[in-house]
């Protein structure tokens, strides 16, 4: 019993502080999204307008190597669209008739473009950073979306008596405070097709969809399959007591 006790009390303190832990003890401002809890889908127009900033400010450094363009029909793309939007970038194919590899334009069924063909090469373009895949980074960081966003809203000018390494950024939401990648967004970075104004809240906000999305496209057919399950095993529930009390009435 004292063990049990312990454990509810442990869960609680988990769930507690679990935001403030989220990034290395930093507290993290809590957004309101539209894909949290059982019934939450995507925002198509946030997670579109967060993939015109990915490919605009994002994809210069960091790739999406798990994404194939065919999947953007998710986010209620056309086939045409697709298509159009694949062949902007080239991908290495080959070997040809005389043995060669060459260039030709990316297709649905490609992955995302890499800007860069190998780490090293990333690395020397981003003064020795490796700038991560952007395809899991909502999954993989503790605090999941609330986190990208408050990273990228989070650049601010640094308290006074802190001082900032050389080729470092400070960061109210990074851990340690001090980040080498400067901050990628300022109003206006991109011009919204739908008019929605680009502000650095609402373009981190929109990427962050669209990168929530990018982590998890399925996610919508999931939860859609697992509330059709636990239906289904709630009327065989009610079908098994009624069974149960057909059964046994004549017993009693």
């Amino acid at each position: 019993m004292r063990k049990t006790v312990i454990g509810v009390a442990a869960a609680i303190l988990l769930a507690v502080s679990g935001q403030a832990m989220a990034a290395g003890g930093i507290e993290l401002p809590k957004q309101d999204w539209s894909f949290e809890g059982v019934f939450g889908t995507y925002d198509r127009g946030e997670a579109q307008r967060g993939l015109q900033v990915y490919q605009e400010v994002c994809a210069g450094c960091h790739g999406l190597s798990l994404l194939y363009y065919r999947n953007l029909a998710g986010l209620g793309y056309t086939k045409d669209q697709i298509k159009a939007f694949a062949a902007e970038s080239e991908v290495e194919d080959g070997p040809n008739d005389e043995g060669e590899m060459y260039m030709r334009p990316a297709k649905p069924f490609d992955r995302f473009v890499n800007p860069f063909p190998n780490d090293m090469a990333a690395r020397a373009g981003n003064g020795g950073s490796l700038p991560p895949d952007l395809s899991l980074i909502v999954e993989a960081r503790k605090g999941g979306p609330n986190y990208l966003y408050n990273l990228m809203v989070g650049y601010v000018d640094a308290p006074s008596g802190v001082t900032v390494m050389e080729g470092m950024n400070y960061n109210a939401y990074y851990p340690g405070h001090q980040i080498a990648m400067p901050s990628p967004l300022s109003d206006d970075a991109v011009e919204y097709a739908d008019g929605t104004k680009a502000t650095v809240a609402q373009m981190s906000r929109d990427v962050t969809t669209f990168l929530a999305w990018a982590s998890e496209p399925n996610m919508e057919e999931r939860k859609s399959m697992g509330i059709k399950v636990l239906l289904f095993l709630i009327v065989l529930t009610g079908m098994l007591i009624a069974v149960k009390k057909k059964i046994w009435a004549d017993v009693h």
